[in-house]
């Protein structure tokens, strides 16, 4: 089985691309998408768009799981930009037959750490305790895809 785990943004995405084969979970991939600064609004949401269709025909998954909207932003206009990014992923996964599952940030963090509101510093030590990796994960945005490719693991495992 394999999971794209994308934390959408419209400057950076994260992503992940986990297997399993329900005993053993590997990073196969994991990275952001950076859109150029300079490309306007809708050249960037194409850049998503393009760059999630790469690595849909790349890794070929069974899931996309990617983080809900939350429901009180400080700042509305970051929900609607993240609206539009999730959006281009959720098309493009249409596209391909890719099931989609969207999870809470509280949900993402109790399935990993048994604590809806563990820390950033709480969730990276338990995503390389979890996945076995030797480095520092290098972007938040990476973090946060992988977490989520892990949580939906979780679910399909029967667990938390």
């Amino acid at each position: 089985m394999i999971i794209v785990g994308i934390d959408p943004g419209l400057h950076v995405t994260g992503y992940s691309i986990l297997k399993s084969d329900g005993r053993a979970t590997r990073v196969l991939e994991a990275g952001i998408i950076k859109t150029d600064a300079k490309g306007s609004f809708e050249e960037k949401l194409n850049e998503i768009f393009s760059e999630t269709g790469n690595i849909i025909a790349q890794f070929r998954p069974n899931y996309i799981a990617i983080e809900e909207l939350y429901s009180h932003y400080v700042h509305p206009k970051t929900a609607i930009i993240m609206g539009h990014a999730r959006g281009v992923i959720f098309v493009q996964a249409a596209r391909s037959g890719i099931p989609v599952v969207s999870y809470a940030a509280t949900r993402i963090k109790k399935s990993l750490t048994g604590n809806g509101r563990a820390t950033k510093q709480q969730m990276q030590r338990m995503i390389k305790s979890t996945l076995k990796l030797r480095d520092d994960l290098f972007s938040p945005d990476t973090a946060d895809a992988l977490a989520v490719a892990l949580c939906h693991h979780n679910v399909l495992m029967g667990e938390r």
